[in-house]
């Protein structure tokens, strides 16, 4: 999962960074749940799909299918 978020935020061209500022946080959270070092629960993970932009019923099944 960690994996794909990386891969949604590089794709929509946002660094840690500005993902970060889109969330009100400190650049660190981007990095700890990108590197696993972070659990995210659901609420966290639909504001990170809203602030990358990508639809989080999508990537869920993607990551289904991923196993």
């Amino acid at each position: 999962m960690r994996e794909m978020l990386k891969a949604e935020r590089e794709k929509a061209k946002l660094s840690p960074a500005l993902v970060a500022d889109k969330l009100g946080v400190n650049q660190t959270y981007v990095s700890k749940y990108e590197k696993g070092e972070r659990r995210l629960d659901l609420i966290e993970f639909l504001e990170i799909a809203e602030a990358v932009g990508f639809d989080p019923p999508d990537f869920i099944k993607r990551l289904q299918d991923s196993k």
